[in-house]
């Protein structure tokens, strides 16, 4: 086995059935992988996302609806996200700095923990600045995706028990039950308006961020059957960043760009300027971001054979280009079904470099600097996407027309030409 390289996957015919996860090749760092199924950690990992997912989902259409019967204006709404998307951000931060030093498991279960103290304290606080601090230190997410600390150690998790080959696959499964679950998260979000002439829309807003607490309980009992295994992936422990330094950092920099843009058009501020400029009521706008969703999860499979075929960078770049055209189109839509469909353009090709971002950035580093590789490049894009909400919830604020929506596509389209530009030359190793 001496040729083989460290961190190199492996699934031999004939292996025996290996117990969760597969088991390590000695001396070789190799995981060789069950022949049937997926490890019970990766199906942990992936039930967890599509419960998150859910909650995200709906969360980031209930949060305008709830801060705004409490009186807040868009402004308000800006800055409380701006605040969550912060915090997630610093927390981030904080692991990829002691990433190398701290259990994953731990980690998830800590994470569950605070998820479930969020949805309770939205549950039952009012008051705008606790729901601020709260917003700051807790897991809410009012962009629609997953920004939170959850993200990179799941990615760490799941790059060290795939091969190589297999990686990009992996994530667009992930990315996928993220997707189709966020989808249902948003289409349930109308229960508000349909129990309303039964239950108080106050309660109703009130049981969602309960149920919101109660998915993070269930995440939290989900990690706490995680094996052993989900802290190895070589013979070499977790390291700081070290070789893959400057590649890290520049991924991390334009990756930034791009988390800007998309903070300007999170669901939270979008539901206000779908509703503002096109008169719609919150069922209809989660109708809207139900079909939008399930076209992104469709796309990451789709992303999949491509990446195989043109490769990483150009699947990224090339998919991801024209949906910012499209949501540039949107903000000069003249009615409600032209902007769906722009919408729905944008949601084909937007999201296909989600996993391919990934698997690209577990590709261009060593195994054992991925945690902190993957919490290094999610930290400016959290930053970036913090800031962005205050911008655009302004800018709602002082005009009706989808300001926010035209900068975001254009810093997303500079994004993608910069990065085809840096790194097409730089292979991940099945491209080479």
């Amino acid at each position: 086995m001496s040729g083989i390289a460290p961190g190199t996957m492996l699934r031999k015919p004939g292996d025996a059935e290996p117990g969760a996860g597969g088991r390590t090749v000695p001396g070789t760092g190799s995981r060789i992988l069950p022949r049937k199924g997926l490890p019970p950690d990766i199906r942990r990992v992936l039930v967890a996302r599509s419960l998150r997912a859910f909650g995200d989902g709906y969360v980031a259409i209930l949060l305008p609806v709830h801060l705004s019967r409490l009186g807040y204006d868009a402004f308000g709404v800006g800055l409380i996200s701006t605040a969550s998307l912060l915090g997630s951000a610093l927390l981030t931060l904080a692991l990829g700095m002691v990433a190398y030093r701290v259990q994953r498991r731990r980690a998830l279960l800590a994470a569950g923990l605070l998820m479930a103290a969020t949805g309770l304290g939205f549950a039952g606080i009012e008051a705008f600045w606790p729901l601020l601090v709260i917003a700051f230190v807790g897991t809410l997410n009012p962009s629609g995706g997953d920004v939170s600390v959850f993200l990179p150690l799941e990615h760490t998790v799941l790059s060290h028990v795939v091969a190589d080959e297999n990686r990009t696959a992996a994530f667009a499964r992930y990315s996928f039950v993220g997707a189709f679950f966020g989808a249902l998260g948003a289409l349930s979000v109308g229960s508000v308006d349909w129990v309303a002439p039964v239950v108080a829309p106050s309660t109703m807003v009130t049981a969602l961020f309960g149920l919101y607490g109660g998915i993070g309980l269930l995440t939290f009992l989900l990690y706490r059957h995680l094996s052993p295994q989900v802290e190895a992936g070589t013979d070499n422990p977790p390291a700081p960043l070290g070789p893959s330094r400057g590649i890290v950092y520049r991924l991390a920099a334009l990756f930034s760009v791009d988390a800007f843009g998309g903070g300007l058009v999170i669901n939270a501020l979008l539901t206000i300027w779908l509703s503002e400029r096109f008169g719609i009521g919150v069922a209809t706008i989660g109708a809207i971001f139900f079909v939008t969703s399930l076209c992104s999860a469709v796309s990451y499979f789709a992303a999949v054979p491509l990446a195989k075929r043109f490769g990483l960078i150009n699947t990224m770049v090339f998919t991801h280009l024209p949906s910012s055209v499209f949501l540039v189109l949107t903000a000069f839509a003249p009615t409600i079904w032209m902007a769906f469909g722009l919408l729905i353009l944008r949601s084909l090709l937007s999201q296909m470099d989600v996993p391919t971002r990934s698997s690209y950035v577990m590709a261009v580093v060593t195994p054992e600097e991925r945690p902190a590789a993957a919490s290094v490049t999610a930290v400016p894009r959290s930053l970036a996407s913090a800031v962005a909400p205050l911008l655009s919830g302004w800018l709602l604020t002082v005009s009706p027309f989808g300001w926010p929506l035209v900068l975001a596509g254009t810093l997303k389209a500079a994004y993608d030409l910069t990065l085809l530009w840096q790194f097409s030359a730089i292979k991940p190793p099945e491209e080479r």
